[in-house]
């Protein structure tokens, strides 16, 4: 694994003449290695239409690259695309160092950027489940039983062993991830009792989904210009201009062919978007790939099983546009569908916010009240939560009140009153 130490030199083979749907960026490649550490001592695009079912790559391509790993004292070649375990073993032999493909170097950048219990362990199993069928032995010696004093085993080989070992720290760790969905599935359904909207950032990586969520909060959850900078998820509550109080979860970005073990291993953490109530999805509207960013983000959602759930796109970095300002598009109904922002200028914040508001506004109680005399403390704390739009009064000295107030804060007046939230639509709202 790159993790091993930093600045391990790194020969990038980026394999080119893919049909679309299975290219990938060279670009994007050359960040994912320098995200995990990697020193990059030569980049190579080869023209391939038929990958090889040995090295993926033509025998003559892989001389001249052995060639250069000695010209280059590389310790290591990174692939742009997928390997078999076989390609995998046949280059490491032929090359003579380390081999790894797109889904191993995703795999160690997680395991670098990996904080939590959660996310440690949620990297470990989708790394084992990946080395599970690259297990073998290049020692034939210990690829079958051993005799003789002090070597008779328990009749299995040492690879069967391994596999064993293998399986049982994999059942372990599910177990593990079980629970802690159990303690995410018991933390949901209590902001749920509490009546609290949830917003769930998402998005391809590196679109400044932390950087938004630093803003809004208030916080400082790590933000940084690289691929994969926020592994581990956060969840935080803030308030919301005529909305009240939700909670904002920022989650992994997302990745173009986001291998499916990682989307298995972090589907309990994926799982605060797929129930969320609105989903802000952050997009880099400076990307020349912003257009297949978006297509994989909506992949990946659905993969989840997220993809019906109400999104805002959030297109991002406005500032590194020519003659565009923040501001909000709509669709027929006029409902936001879209607000460009800047979140590293602070530019647009309150045009989100505002967005944000329009489209939960379910969640906000809108009616016209009537408060005898007697109410008055009532009516202040109406005043107090700046929920009263408008007051008049009746011939009777009643207020007659329109208010606008986010349900969770009525509920919790009304608790706080002794007052059953039937009763109030009862006795109270006209409307």
């Amino acid at each position: 694994m790159i993790a091993e130490h930093r600045g391990e030199r790194a020969i990038l083979v980026h394999l080119d003449g893919h049909a679309p749907e299975v290219r990938e960026d060279p670009y994007e490649f050359q960040e994912l290695a320098v995200s995990a550490g990697a020193v990059i001592a030569s980049f190579i695009s080869i023209s391939r239409h038929q990958p090889t079912a040995r090295f993926l790559i033509g025998s003559g391509k892989v001389e001249e690259l052995r060639q250069l790993v000695i010209a280059e004292e590389a310790d290591l070649v990174i692939f742009n695309h997928a390997l078999t375990p076989s390609q995998e073993r046949n280059l490491e032999r032929t090359l003579e160092c380390r081999v790894l493909d797109r889904v191993g170097l995703i795999l160690d950048i997680f395991a670098q950027r990996a904080q939590t219990y959660e996310g440690k362990l949620q990297v470990e199993l989708a790394q084992l489940e990946h080395i599970s069928t690259r297990l073998i032995r290049s020692r034939t010696d210990l690829s079958r039983q051993q005799g003789g004093i002090g070597l008779r085993g328990p009749g299995e080989t040492q690879l069967e062993t391994d596999r064993r070992l293998l399986r049982l720290r994999v059942k372990q760790i599910k177990a593990r991830l079980e629970k802690v969905r159990n303690q995410r599935q018991l933390a949901r359904r209590s902001r749920q009792r509490a009546d609290m909207p949830s917003i769930s950032l998402v998005g391809y990586t590196n679109t400044g989904k932390s950087t938004l969520f630093n803003l809004l909060t208030e916080s400082q959850v790590y933000a940084a210009d690289q691929l994969f900078a926020t592994l581990d998820p956060t969840v935080r509550r803030i308030e919301i201009d005529g909305l009240g109080a939700v909670t904002l979860a920022d989650t992994v970005g997302f990745i173009r062919h986001l291998p499916h073990k990682l989307v298995e291993a972090f589907r309990a953490t994926l799982e605060e978007s797929a129930n969320a109530d609105l989903l802000l999805h952050m997009i880099d509207a400076h990307s020349p790939e912003r257009d297949e960013q978006i297509k994989q983000v909506y992949q990946v959602l659905d993969e989840i099983d997220a993809s019906s759930v109400r999104t805002l796109e959030v297109y991002n970095k406005v500032d590194l546009l020519d003659n565009v300002e923040p501001h909000i598009q709509r669709d027929e109904q006029g409902k936001p569908v879209r607000v460009w922002v800047s979140a590293y200028k602070e530019q647009g914040i309150e045009l989100l916010q505002q967005a944000i508001a329009e489209l939960l506004e379910e969640q906000i109680y809108i009616a016209t009240v009537r408060l005898t005399q007697q109410q008055g403390r009532l009516r202040g704390k109406l005043f107090d939560l700046n929920a009263v739009e408008q007051e008049t009064h009746a011939d009777d000295g009643a207020s007659i009140l329109e208010i606008r107030i986010a349900k969770t804060e009525l509920d919790k007046l009304l608790s706080d009153e002794g007052i059953m939230p039937a009763d109030f639509l009862r006795n109270y709202s006209k409307l």
